[in-house]
């Protein structure tokens, strides 16, 4: 009986694994890409990645019968084409569309940015749906970097410091083991064909599980944990907001062809089950954060000692340093915590104040918030430039590394870590500790 079950759960992980399912969805949704009519013959000689998986992906997509690849016309001039999108209304001489079938509303596009590790700027496909478009792409910058270097700044200065600071700490333990399992488990993206790379920036990570899907489902789901109760609003609205959300970022990842039915799935429940075991914790967490005299020496080991499992994991990739990223900011915000406290810079509201309700919008209220968030990003920003114009230069003259090619440079451990560590410590402390000073000095508060 229990082997029965055993098989069933396999046939249908296996089953949610298959990229045609992707490429179905991608389908319905409006993306058409540029393949060949038929795929290319594996047994041709031409070399292939060397990427565990890849090999039975692609065999996996030559099965899907029933998804059209699309034709040549429009991958040919991938070549010429800048990235972006350019509507199709070309005519030809028989007055008709110069792309058959492509209907008058129809984009051509490329994947808005190249792929992080190979440069690779990826193939040309047709939208016939833009709204979807949009909203996919929307939904997938949920997602990344500029993303959180938003949206954790506005939360902390203008509505919850508490949850911000409290939100990090999920962040970084969440991006942290979702990124390691990626590395251990080493499965490679979607086979393309069948599916349409709309992305290419990750698509040399390996994709086992969504670290999109884990970290768009653990932000609104904790965010909804740690303010229920705290802020006035009933169960129905936070919780729909942050599934909403969740689906949201999930769904844009298959869109984007950047992952399976499989993985998307696993990444939601394997972010719940982090959830349900630091969530917890985190009142005490913070609460050591603050209060400790050792927490400073504890913040730094714990964080620094992460980066190093994170790294020795597999080779130089995107996702390494991801995870150095976000443990690093996580590691300048705690630090940023204790100075807070130990200096009495920035108090939490006492209970009796809760349950806390939104202040009443006008214009003097938008007005100080408009100008927090400007001032505040654009000290972060500043100081990320800056951090990383000094920090990779000084890296490489202390190994003795030619500082010439940056890409070449991050490849290597001993830069790549301290670099990610250095610049993003900094940005989470300015974020925490610097800028809220910073407007006390200019009577923001």
């Amino acid at each position: 009986m229990a082997s029965n079950y055993v098989k069933t759960f396999v046939d249908v992980c296996s089953y949610l694994q298959d990229p045609c399912h992707v490429a179905r969805f991608q389908k319905i949704c409006g993306v058409i890409g540029s393949f060949p009519v038929k795929p290319k013959n594996l047994g041709s000689g031409e070399s292939e990645p060397d990427v565990p998986g890849l090999r039975k992906r692609i065999q996996q997509g030559e099965q899907c019968s029933d998804v059209n690849f699309g034709n040549g016309a429009v991958g040919d001039a991938a070549s010429s084409q800048p990235n972006g999108m350019q509507s199709d209304r070309s005519v030809g001489p028989g007055g008709t569309s110069a792309a058959a079938g492509v209907e008058s509303d129809t984009v051509r596009s490329k994947p808005l940015r190249r792929n992080s590790l190979t440069e690779e700027v990826g193939q040309e496909f047709l939208i016939h749906n833009k709204f979807l478009f949009y909203l996919f792409t929307f939904g997938t910058e949920l997602g990344n970097e500029m993303f959180f270097i938003v949206f954790f700044p506005f939360l902390f200065w203008n509505i919850d410091a508490l949850a911000s600071r409290r939100l990090i700490i999920v962040w970084a333990w969440n991006l942290f083991l979702g990124q390691s399992t990626k590395d251990m488990v080493r499965w490679s993206r979607p086979a393309s064909p069948p599916v349409v790379k709309v992305e290419v920036f990750y698509n040399s990570e390996y994709s086992m599980p969504s670290t999109h899907a884990m970290t768009g489902t653990a932000i609104p789901f904790c965010l909804f944990m740690l303010t229920y109760g705290r802020w006035q609003y009933t169960f129905l609205f936070g919780f729909s907001v942050a599934l909403s959300w969740s689906v949201l970022v999930c769904v844009s990842r298959v869109y984007m062809g950047m992952h399976s039915v499989l993985e998307v799935i696993t990444g939601f429940l394997y972010t719940l089950l982090i959830l349900a075991f630091l969530c917890p914790l985190l009142d005490p967490i913070d609460t050591f954060y603050m209060t400790d005299r050792y927490a400073p020496l504890a913040i730094v080991v714990s964080h620094v000692s992460l980066g190093l499992v994170a790294f020795s994991l597999d080779s130089w990739s995107t996702s390494r340093g991801d995870t150095a990223q976000a443990l690093g900011t996580g590691a300048g915000a705690a630090l940023a915590t204790h100075v807070n406290y130990q200096t009495g810079l920035l108090l939490d509201p006492p209970l009796s104040s809760l349950p806390l309700t939104l202040q009443s919008v006008g214009v003097s209220a938008v007005v100080l918030s408009v100008l927090r968030f400007a001032i505040g990003v654009a000290v972060l920003l500043v100081t990320r430039m800056a951090m990383k114009a000094v920090t990779i230069p000084f890296l490489c003259r202390v190994f003795g590394l030619p500082s010439d090619n940056v890409r070449q440079a991050r490849q290597h451990m001993r830069v790549e870590l301290p670099y990610r560590y250095i610049v993003y410590s900094v940005v989470g402390f300015s974020c925490v500790c610097v800028v809220p000073l910073l407007f006390r000095l200019v009577n923001l508060a």
